[in-house]
């Protein structure tokens, strides 16, 4: 097992990581009747919630994984709910998704908050079950693989800053792709961070047969499991593009509906991610077209034979891998930011386009531009300051983010800042 300098166990390291997304997980448990912490598999939930179990929530642990436990709950929901007593963390509740409704019963007679709290390996609010039977009762809390700032145990607060104007402080680092092509080639897995670079392609040949084998037949009825691998790694060669649904239909040799079902099931996986175009209602010439992401760059890298070096090296790699590992860190600081921002892109037919836009309820806009080098010019800031002078107040700050290490100011609310602030 690979150790870090000072000896200790990469193993036992993670495991002491704290989650940022606790201090929110906890405020859920005390607000709401039941809560839901939903993510990839193998992104950290079970340890998450043993640890609460120590400390801040003590409760009853049962895990749906294991194989009696699982068929005790599947062959009597409701009597396996009624002998649970007190508060109680059930894992893996996509295995058994008739316990949900069993869950209801027991909500609608007890409103005391912080009763069960459930974890899923696919977004459960998808599952029909679900939909007819919580709305109201949980709240679901999101837990994505390991964010760089969680790895580097900084605050992770880059999204609220940036809504307030602040400077973030860059973290002291060689410029370069090279630095930052490491950290894309690790991603965040717990289980992915624990190997070397070379072991890292096994893991996710396992994990993408593992989710292909058992979570697919849990969120979705389909007769080729298959095909639902064979897409992601169509979709880990274009994550950061423009979701293509009558291209990847042909790639894979089935028609677009099913395309649109497979996907569905990725998303549901939290594999893959959509950003949705945002529409500013600028002019009519607007690109409407959704991107599409792999939601951790070791596991696209894996997928489609990327090393450190060809994302250090080749550009089209770099682009893809830099952009993805971008919007996916953003994903995870806004999960848990104050601003609670939803993301989208913007593209329009006159070659205008933002990588990643940061929309906060009250209608404020951070925009953010990725760029692989470690040098920036104005022409790269054309898309924001055309968005700034469009929306004028609403247009909080434009950023581009590059393989450098200084801050760099570029006329009225527009900055170039290093990729290092993710994690500073």
């Amino acid at each position: 097992m690979p150790t870090l300098p000072d000896g200790r166990s990469i193993r036992r390291w993670l495991d002491l990581l704290p989650r940022a997304i606790t201090p929110r997980l906890l405020e859920a448990l005390g607000d709401s009747r039941a809560v839901a912490v939903i993510g990839p598999r193998q992104s950290g939930k079970t340890t998450l919630v043993r640890d609460l179990i120590r400390a801040e929530y003590p409760a009853t642990y049962v895990t749906l994984d294991e194989a009696a436990t699982r068929n005790a709950a599947l062959a009597d929901p409701t009597g396996f709910i009624t002998e649970l007593t007190g508060p109680t963390i059930i894992d893996e509740v996509q295995r058994a998704p008739d316990l949900l409704l069993a869950i209801k019963e027991r909500l609608d007679r007890d409103d005391r908050p912080g009763q069960f709290l459930i974890t899923g390996s696919a977004n459960i609010q998808t599952l029909p079950t679900v939909r007819d039977a919580l709305p109201g009762r949980v709240e679901y809390v999101p837990l994505w693989p390991f964010a760089q700032s969680e790895i580097e145990r900084r605050d992770g607060l880059l999204v609220d800053r940036l809504f307030a104007g602040e400077e973030p402080p860059p973290v002291e680092e060689e410029a370069g792709r090279r630095q930052v092509a490491a950290r894309i080639a690790a991603g965040g897995f717990p289980g992915a961070l624990r190997r070397t670079p070379p072991s890292r392609i096994r893991f996710f040949e396992a994990y993408t047969d593992s989710v292909v084998g058992r979570d697919v037949p849990d969120v979705a009825r389909t007769r080729d499991a298959g095909a639902v691998g064979r897409l992601l790694r169509l979709l880990a060669a274009r994550s950061a593009s423009l979701l293509r649904l009558e291209s990847l239909a042909r790639d894979l040799g089935v028609d677009r509906k099913t395309v649109e079902r497979y996907l569905r099931i990725l998303q549901d996986l939290m594999l893959v991610r959509i950003h949705l175009p945002w529409h500013p209602n600028l002019s009519h010439r607007e690109v409407k077209t959704p991107k599409v992401y792999v939601t951790d760059t070791a596991m696209m890298a894996a997928l489609v034979g990327a090393s450190t070096d060809r994302i250090a090296t080749d550009p089209v790699v770099a682009g893809m891998a830099f952009e993805t590992f971008v919007a996916m860190e953003m994903l995870k600081l806004s999960s848990w930011a104050a601003s609670s921002p939803r993301l989208f892109h913007y593209r329009d037919r006159d070659g205008r386009e933002v990588d990643v836009v940061l929309e906060r309820a009250d209608g404020s806009i951070v925009g953010l531009e990725v760029k692989s080098a470690a040098t920036v010019v104005s022409a790269d800031f054309r898309s924001l300051a055309y968005l700034r002078d469009k929306l004028g107040s609403r247009f909080v700050r434009g950023v581009v983010l590059y393989a450098g290490t200084r801050a760099l100011p570029f006329g009225d609310r527009l900055s170039a800042l290093p990729l290092s602030c993710l994690w500073s």
